[in-house]
């Protein structure tokens, strides 16, 4: 017990080191900060988690593996433009696989026809805004990058929005304790990436670099909070309690 405390504080720690390196530019030791507590992390939930789920875990290696190439690259040699930069490309797959591990976390555990039965409008409505997000946010960053980082960066962000948009349904669907913090998570996630899209190719302000890596600090620590809970089944909402009252 007080060795998973002390993992626990070590890595608020951690995470508050992060975030004060990654606002004062210092990416290359937030890099290695972030490999370091993702390596914690997954230590922590293999070791001290009881019910433990094989995508979460899955979503936890392969992150921290695409944080681990990304603080390679630093040392990697320069990449001319018309060459392959393969650890930016090996990286961003990495983290879209990790988050496709979290949304299949969450699809594997709904009911198809009950979510689409009770939901179905709200998930036209959520495909409509996604499409226009994705599009909206990915066309920021079009003239930095190249036709080939473009359409991965359209993808990233495309997975991204799936993933707040399977947790909404997820809440929307169950609404107990774990649904709520995954989709805290989820927004979390989607702040981080979005702002640090803006950090890197639209706006050179070193705020950004404090507020997403703020976020994504954050995110993960709802992600690991909800992932020491068991989903309740759908829950019948403060309104609905108060009628049968």
């Amino acid at each position: 017990m007080f060795i998973n405390r002390l993992v626990k504080v070590v890595l608020l720690l951690l995470g508050g080191v992060f975030v004060l390196l990654q606002g004062f530019a210092f990416e290359v030791e937030g890099s290695a900060v972030g490999a370091i507590s993702l390596v914690l992390l997954a230590i922590l939930y293999c070791i001290w988690t009881k019910n433990k789920t094989k995508f979460f875990f899955w979503f936890l290696v392969t992150f921290m593996v695409a944080q681990l190439l990304s603080y390679a690259a630093y040392y990697a040699p320069e990449v001319d433009e018309i060459k392959v930069d393969y650890y930016y490309y090996g990286a961003n797959i990495l983290y879209i696989i990790s988050y496709l591990f979290l949304i299949t976390r969450i699809v594997t555990e709904l009911k198809f026809k009950a979510v689409f039965k009770e939901l179905a409008i709200p998930i036209v409505v959520l495909i409509v805004l996604d499409v226009f997000c994705v599009t909206l946010v990915t066309d920021t960053a079009q003239r930095a990058l190249s036709v080939y980082e473009y359409s991965l960066e359209f993808v990233y962000n495309a997975v991204i929005m799936v993933l707040l948009s399977v947790a909404l349904i997820n809440y929307m669907y169950r609404n107990d304790n774990k649904s709520i913090l995954f989709l805290i998570g989820s927004i979390c996630i989607v702040f981080s990436e979005i702002i640090q899209l803006a950090y890197y190719y639209i706006l050179e302000d070193k705020n950004l670099g404090f507020i997403y890596s703020f976020f994504l600090v954050v995110a993960f620590i709802f992600f690991y909070i909800q992932s020491q809970l068991q989903f309740t089944g759908p829950e019948p909402t403060y309104y609905d309690e108060q009628l049968e009252a």
